[in-house]
This record gives C-alpha cells, structure tokens and sequence, in this order.
C-alpha cells in the first residue's frame, strides 16, 4: 500500500518540486498525494479528513507556521506523523533535532525524503515535545470534536479555568473545553493572560474592573471582564499582582 501524504506549503513551486521527488523514489517507496494546502489554517480544515499519513510541512508560511500545525494535528485520535521542511541554518535545524522532529532542508533531495518519509511512518507526534521546539505562542488554540479541528484565537479568549481534568476556554461568544494544563498555558501565554486565581486565568485586556465579594474570606475581590457576565473570584495570594497589574494599565 502506498503512503498517504499531505503537503503544506505557501510556494506553489515548492509543492510541485516534493510531488516530483515522491514520484522519483515511487519505486522505493509509493506514495499517493492525498491534498495540498498554503498554509496551517487551510491544511487544518482539509487533513483530518483526508486520511493522511505523513505532512510535508514547511515551517515559515503566512497564517499559521508548520510547527503551530503540528501541534494542533496532535490532537486528533489517530494524528499524521510530520516531516518539517525549512530553510533554516544548520543551528536551527540542529535544535530540531534534538527535539526528535524530523525535518528536510532546502533544496530537498530524494534519497533524504524517502529515509524522512519512511522513519515518518513509524513515528508517533509529540505535543510536549513539539511544544518545546516551538520558539513562539500560538496564534490558536484547539478543540477537537468528531475528528474535525475548531481553531479558537487566543487574542478572543475571556478566560481560561481549569476544572478537573479539563479546561474551560472562555470567549465571548461560547466555551470550549480543552485537554491542556494550566500551568503550561500560562506560560506560553504570560505576555497576555495573568493568574487571579489557583485554578483561573484571564486576559490582561479583557479586566474591566473589581467588585467586592462579600462573605468570602479567601476571595474578597472579583474581577469584572468585558464581553462575558462572569465575575471571577481574586485569591488573596493574587490580588496584589493583579491589583498591580491594572493600576499599570493606561
């Protein structure tokens, strides 16, 4: 049986190019083209269905980036493996490595995309280690329901609360739930969301004001966010960085 591939590129000279050498190592190993994409976001909308094996991924396109891809494609019950293809230097592509992502340099060379391709097909994605590989926040994050991706950007996130094994991801349109921990959020995303609370993040932007909680000791304060009714409790440990932090806003 042939390998399914996927290929994810802005340049259309570039796909044409990795379709050619797939046809040229055919006899070492068959593949068969299952869709093409210019980016992250319209490789989202066709993958999940497109039964894909393995993504030709460039790391730099206009959108969403390879790696932020990948990372959303790890979600899925049975995720393609990916192989990143990228101009980088030689230290760029080193740190790859090491992180145990494969990946092809430009210009790509058939033997190299048949030994990337076939150690692809055996490989398993990673998001922890995807997630280290990535020098940048993502511009989404994702929800997964019924084998197809809901993209949710991050800049209309109200709130982020963790509630046992899963987390709320509030905008002001609806709710989401996503398997992430909270402590990894927060730190991927600490430019834009600040902790009021042990379970509770919510966006800098979004703080409209406080009000007073009464008859609770260890919450005096809730936050007022614009664009949703909740009024989120402020711990006592956290109401003097976020007391800080909007005095600080202009």
């Amino acid at each position: 049986m042939s390998l399914r591939v996927f290929i994810v590129d802005d340049e259309e000279p570039a796909r044409t190019r990795l379709k050619e050498l797939l046809e040229d190592i055919a006899a070492e190993l068959p593949t068969s083209v299952v869709g093409e994409a210019r980016h992250g976001i319209e490789a989202l909308e066709q993958v999940p269905q497109s039964g894909a094996q393995v993504l030709l991924v460039d790391i730099h396109m206009p959108g969403m980036g390879g790696l932020e891809l990948a990372r959303h494609l790890a979600g899925l019950e049975q995720p393609p493996a990916v192989v990143f293809v990228t101009a980088h230097d030689r230290h760029a592509v080193e740190a790859f490595e090491l992180n145990a992502i494969d990946y092809l340099l430009k210009p790509v060379r058939a033997a190299r995309l048949a030994a990337a391709l076939k150690k692809a097909a055996v490989a398993v994605p990673d998001r922890a280690r995807l997630a280290r590989a990535a020098q940048a926040a993502r511009e989404y994050l994702s929800v997964v329901e019924r084998n197809r991706i809901i993209l949710v950007p991050v800049r209309d996130i109200v709130f982020l609360r963790a509630e046992q094994k899963y987390v709320t991801v509030r905008t002001a349109a609806r709710e989401h739930l996503i398997e992430e921990p909270l402590v990894a959020l927060e730190r991927e995303f600490a430019g834009r969301l600040v902790r009021i609370h042990r379970n509770c993040l919510v966006a800098r932007a979004a703080i409209r004001g406080f009000e007073r909680n009464p008859g609770d000791d260890e919450s005096q304060w809730l936050v007022v966010l614009e664009g949703v009714p909740d009024k989120l409790p402020v711990s006592r440990r956290q109401w003097p960085t976020v007391r800080e932090l909007v005095a600080d806003k202009p």
